[in-house]
């Protein structure tokens, strides 16, 4: 099995345009997503379709492919990254990927707004493809994913901040059951200061692994009703029956979705 890494970039963002040039303790902020992945994995492309983000990767000596601009999601861009990784004998992973079956291949779709995600983290990720139960034979992983538990002490307003989509998922195999940005489960009866205490609840780290034969499957679904409401791609992936697998992180993860995520992120560089 050959485990490979995508970072999906674009310059246009409604919320913060330009993101992954912007600086994060003197570097860029896709310079940090790249070191970081690198630390788990051999294989690591930046998959963009702006000519700044392309020389930026270039200049700090990163690998990265120039992707088609009328990508709708990341996912998109993953799978033509991974098709060229595979199929263009210029590529520097033609020898090494060329030959294999598409279920053979794992790509790990790292988020370029997570510049504090841990090697562990990526690796704990791809462990999914190959630590099975005997019960889990019958059906291997398609999709991984990876959350994190709230903490006691975490605020009202970060549990509910719409911005970091919560999950629930089962105790057994640990399926996803449904991905919201709304918080779940709701605690019935229970005043919501109380719901970190009586609860544990999951927010949802945006990084996927996909078998290659499944990423080239659920680019072709139509956009679904839940998906649509909350503005979330995985919700179309359950909805098409897809099983997302979760791996639990406690290591503390902060995604830049904003100008003022920025700012921590860059106090957090000072701090430490």
């Amino acid at each position: 099995m050959e485990v490979i890494g995508i970072i999906p970039a674009r310059w246009a963002s409604s919320r913060f345009p330009g993101k992954p040039l912007a600086m994060i303790g003197g570097k860029p902020m896709i310079e940090r997503v790249y070191v970081q992945a690198r630390k788990a994995l051999d294989d690591v492309v930046v998959a963009t379709d702006d000519p700044r983000i392309y020389d930026c990767v270039k200049g700090f000596g990163g690998e990265v492919v120039m992707t088609r601009t009328d990508h709708q999601c990341g996912t998109e861009r993953c799978l033509e990254a991974y098709e060229k990784m595979k199929n263009d004998p210029q590529s520097p992973w033609y020898k090494q990927l060329h030959g294999l079956s598409d279920n053979e291949i794992i790509v790990v779709n790292i988020q370029g707004d997570e510049p504090f995600i841990q090697p562990q983290q990526i690796t704990a990720l791809c462990g999914l493809f190959t630590m099975q139960s005997a019960q889990d034979n019958a059906s291997s992983t398609e999709i991984a994913t990876l959350v994190r538990p709230f903490r006691k002490t975490d605020t009202w307003e970060a549990l509910s901040n719409p911005n970091t989509p919560k999950v629930v998922f089962s105790n057994t195999d640990r399926h996803a059951i449904l991905f919201s940005r709304s918080v779940i489960p709701y605690l019935r009866g229970i005043p919501q200061s109380q719901w970190l205490e009586k609860e544990c609840h999951y927010g949802h780290i945006g990084m996927y692994a996909y078998r290659g034969d499944v990423l080239g499957r659920i680019v072709l679904f139509p956009p679904s009703p839940l998906e649509q409401a909350e503005s979330l791609e995985q919700l179309r992936w359950l909805e098409n029956g897809i099983t997302i697998r979760v791996a639990v992180s406690e290591q503390q993860s902060i995604g830049i979705d904003t100008p003022e995520d920025l700012q921590k992120a860059n106090r957090l560089i000072i701090d430490n």
